[in-house]
């Protein structure tokens, strides 16, 4: 089985938002939504993971971002470990360069079922946060 090592930003904005953008592609995740990030090459550390891949999907810069938790999720095809962080601050204004959809939701409104499965741990971490 597939094990992939992942870096997610959770960016949260000063009105206690955060971000979450639209998985896009034919897998069996089409039309959930996740914190963005992505695969963690084999020469990065999980944090240059994070500043390349939020680079490429959303064209920001972190200027500010703490380790927040760590999962592992086994789907039926792949094993994930992904390490999340939350982003406080960072330079320019999110945008989906992918062709992604972007909301800004109040993380009390986050919805388990519109995410992906592996994201429900962290969504029940940021409302107990806060």
């Amino acid at each position: 089985m597939n094990h992939f090592n992942v870096a997610a930003g959770i960016l949260c904005d000063p009105d206690g938002r955060v971000l979450i953008a639209e998985r896009l592609g034919d897998g069996p995740f089409h039309g959930l939504w996740e914190f963005p990030g992505g695969k963690i090459g084999d020469d990065e550390t999980a944090l240059e993971a994070l500043a390349r891949e939020l680079a490429e999907e959303l064209g920001i810069e972190i200027t500010a971002c703490a380790s927040f938790m760590n999962l592992r999720h086994e789907y039926d095809d792949r094993i994930v470990t992904i390490e999340f962080f939350i982003v406080s601050d960072w330079e320019s204004e999110p945008v989906g360069r992918e062709g992604q959809a972007l909301r800004w939701v109040p993380r009390e409104r986050l919805d388990a079922g519109e995410l992906l499965p592996a994201d429900v741990p962290v969504i029940e971490a940021l409302q107990q946060s806060h």
